[in-house]
C-alpha cells in the first residue's frame, strides 16, 4: 500500500490518527495541547513526532510541501447543541487555525471533523466563509454527515466531515459508502468484558443489551464526569441494559444483580478503539479522552476515501507522463 502523509491537529487521543494509519497515512507530526492526550498518543505509538503545543501558536511552514493531508477535529463546543453555540464568537473556534495551516503547508487534502451542529443553519453563513477561504487557497470541498454505525460503530454518533482536496484531486473522491450490513449490538460487542470476572448473568445480559449505543458523551474540562450524559442519554443506556451514572473499575463481579456500568475499556470499544489502545490519567481524564474521540473505523473510511483519490491522479499523472515520453519518442 503506498503511503501518504498527513498532519493531525487536536490530536486528542488519536482515534482519527489511528484510522487514517489504518488508511495508510503517515503521520509527519501531531498537534495536541492536553498534555494527558499527548501521554496516550506516546503511549500507544512511541514512534510517533507529538507535539504538545497551543495550534495558535504552531506554524505549518516548515512542513511546506512534505503533507498529503492535513487533519483533525477541531473543538466541538463553538457548535454543539449541548452548548452555547456561538461558533466564531467562541474563543474555542479553531477553524481559523486549521485554515491558516492550510495555507501555510499547502496539503493536497484536508479532513476536518466536528459536531453535527456546525451543519445547522445558523451555520450556513460561516460554512460558506470556510469554504469560500478554502476555494481561494485552490481546494475543492464538500461536508457530509456521516453516522459511526454505518462504518462497523456500535454507537450512534454522527460527526459532521469537511473533506477538502486541490482542484487535480477533487474529481476522483467519492464518500465512502458503508460496508456492514449488520453492526455489533452493545451486547455482542462488550460480552466478552462483561464476562471476564465470571458475571453468570452476562449471556441474559448480551441478549438484553440487542441496540448499538447512544452517542458517548466526553465532557469538557470544566464540565462532565466520568458518567454517560445527561439524563436522556442515561435512559436509553438503561433501555440496553446499562447504568450510566458512572463508570466502573472492573468488570461485574460473579454474583452481581442489575444493570452492570462500563469500564473505561467497554467505552473505547463502543468508540471503535481496539482493545490494546492505552488511555492516560485517572478515569474521568481518561474517559474524557476517550468520549470527545473521532471513532477510528469512521476515519479510516474516509481516509481510505481520500487515499484512493490521492493514488488515482497520481497513476494519471504518471499515464501522460509515460504517453508524453512515448510520443515524444516517434
Amino acid at each position: 500500500m503506498t503511503l501518504f502523509t498527513s498532519l493531525e491537529i487536536c490530536a486528542g487521543a488519536g482515534g482519527q490518527a489511528l484510522g487514517l494509519e489504518q488508511a495508510g497515512f503517515e503521520h509527519i507530526a501531531l498537534v495536541e495541547i492536553e498534555p494527558l492526550a499527548c501521554q496516550t498518543l506516546r503511549l500507544n505509538r512511541p514512534e510517533w513526532k507529538v507535539i504538545n503545543e497551543d495550534l495558535r501558536q504552531f506554524s505549518g511552514k516548515p512542513y511546506s510541501g512534505q503533507i498529503d493531508l492535513l487533519a483533525g477535529g477541531v473543538p466541538c463546543p463553538p457548535f454543539s447543541v449541548a452548548g452555547k453555540q456561538l461558533g466564531s464568537e467562541d474563543e474555542r473556534d479553531l477553524f481559523p487555525e486549521a485554515l491558516r495551516l492550510a495555507a501555510e503547508c499547502r496539503p493536497k487534502a484536508i479532513m476536518l471533523e466536528n459536531v453535527r451542529g456546525i451543519l445547522n443553519p445558523k451555520f450556513k453563513i460561516y460554512r460558506r466563509q470556510i469554504i469560500s477561504a478554502l476555494r481561494e487557497l485552490g481546494y475543492r470541498c464538500d461536508w457530509r454527515l456521516l453516522q459511526a454505525s454505518d462504518y462497523g460503530v456500535s454507537q450512534l454518533r454522527p460527526r459532521a466531515i469537511l473533506v477538502a482536496l486541490q482542484k487535480p484531486y477533487f474529481d476522483y473522491f467519492e464518500w465512502p459508502v458503508s460496508a456492514f450490513t449488520k453492526v455489533p449490538t452493545v451486547g455482542e460487542l462488550l460480552y466478552a468484558e462483561m464476562k471476564s470476572r465470571g458475571w453468570q448473568y452476562a449471556e441474559a445480559w448480551r441478549e438484553r443489551a440487542a441496540g448499538i449505543a447512544p452517542t458517548l458523551v466526553g465532557g469538557s474540562k470544566k464540565h462532565g464526569g466520568a458518567d454517560l450524559g445527561p439524563t436522556r442519554a442515561k435512559k436509553a443506556w438503561a433501555a440496553i441494559g446499562v447504568d450510566g451514572k458512572g463508570l466502573a473499575e472492573v468488570p461485574p463481579p460473579p454474583d452481581f444483580i442489575g444493570n452492570p456500568r462500563l469500564t473505561l475499556t467497554m467505552t473505547a470499544l463502543i468508540q471503535g478503539f481496539p482493545s490494546t489502545w492505552k488511555f492516560a490519567g485517572k478515569k474521568t481524564p481518561a474517559y474524557r479522552q476517550i468520549g470527545n474521540a473521532f471513532p477510528p473505523p469512521v476515519a479510516k473510511a474516509v481516509g481510505e476515501a481520500i487515499r484512493h483519490a490521492l493514488q488515482q491522479e497520481r497513476k494519471e499523472t504518471e499515464r501522460h507522463a509515460v504517453h508524453a515520453e512515448f510520443v515524444f519518442s516517434l
